[in-house]
């Protein structure tokens, strides 16, 4: 049996745009007979079949919003989850979830599988692999083909869409000058997401808190790599310099280094300080010391995300609106990792 063709598989062919292959199969006026006829007849050949769902798509919606998120296991994107489908039910929208699993092949297939009548608009953070090769084209060409996507924490910096974020960089700055306030001078920074923006943008705050504060940036207390088994093999060689102070940029990260801590016989937080990014019940309840966190309020996120989305879908050709990067503040939770502020 022959695989069906779709519309964008033509429109690459015929070196046309999926808009002149659709208008084309309509009978559209717009569209020459010539290229009428040569669409066709190309669309026959391979097998193709129209989308039922998708057939009046731009007068009849499906009131259905898909979600793509990276790692099932991440307590953040779980909440960020739970804020989306608490508006998404509120406006009357069904939410469709798949899981890149870091995957930029599986994030392509997904979008494409979903954008072909099934779905309204995205809600979307982007893979680890597709941050890592910088290759954002399949989110470009969606958006192109008129679905609308609204990426939120891990973003794509050159893709026009709606963008929902935490101010990973301040909130790393003020967390190392919140440790630096409380006496520390030998910060040491554990990262296992130095691949991901976010990452980067928390590293990047952290260095300039310390730069702030005329502290030299000490290299050997600066652990920065891509993966949490990497980290784990690499993190107790920290504990061999003089430290007293810990920023860890993930929950993972942040988990880790307190239990590593507590093992090489430190009291925490009387010999040293911690301060995570976690939004997770395991740092802020089933450790002890429990941990002092920078939350990054994944429900809010979620629901802004969704409502934007929402906003976007429903708003008529006419009144569309820019492009917004809309920015949440995080809120650091002090807690048992950290000594009292004097």
């Amino acid at each position: 049996m022959k695989a069906k063709a779709t519309l964008k598989q033509i429109a690459k062919e015929l070196g046309v745009s999926v808009s002149t292959v659709s208008k084309a199969l309509n009978d559209s006026p717009e569209i020459s007979e010539q290229t009428k006829v040569k669409i066709k007849e190309y669309a026959k050949l391979k097998n193709y079949k129209p989308n039922v769902i998708g057939l009046n798509l731009k007068n009849r919606k499906t009131k259905t919003i898909g979600v793509i998120i990276p790692n099932i296991l991440n307590s953040f994107f779980a909440k960020v989850f739970s804020g989306i489908e608490k508006v998404a039910d509120k406006k009357g929208y069904n939410v469709i979830t798949c899981i890149s699993n870091e995957s930029l092949e599986k994030e392509i297939h997904t979008l494409e599988m979903l954008s072909n009548g099934t779905i309204d608009g995205f809600i979307l953070s982007v893979s680890q692999e597709a941050q890592n090769l910088e290759e954002y084209s399949h989110f470009s060409e969606i958006i192109n083909d008129g679905t609308p996507i609204v990426m939120f924490d891990r973003i794509a910096d050159g893709v026009q869409c709606d963008k929902v974020v935490v101010d990973d960089f301040d909130s790393a700055l003020n967390s190392t000058q919140h440790l630096i306030s409380l006496g520390c001078k030998n910060i040491a920074l554990i990262s296992s997401v130095d691949n991901l923006s976010v990452g980067k943008l928390r590293a990047d705050g952290y260095l300039k808190a310390l730069k702030n504060n005329n502290i030299p940036v000490n290299e050997k207390i600066i652990l920065r790599t891509n993966s949490e088994d990497d980290m784990k093999s690499r993190i107790e060689a920290l504990f061999d310099h003089k430290i007293d102070g810990i920023f860890a940029l993930d929950e993972n990260d942040s988990v880790a280094a307190l239990r590593v801590s507590l093992k090489k016989g430190f009291n925490v937080p009387e010999d040293i300080s911690i301060i995570g990014f976690a939004d997770g019940i395991l740092a802020s309840r089933r450790l002890s010391p429990s941990l002092t966190t920078v939350s990054q309020h994944g429900i809010e996120i979620g629901e802004v995300a969704a409502k934007r989305l929402i906003s976007r879908l429903e708003e008529s050709e006419e009144e569309t609106s820019d492009y917004e990067t809309i920015v949440i503040k995080t809120k650091l939770k002090e807690r048992e990792s950290t000594r009292k502020s004097k």
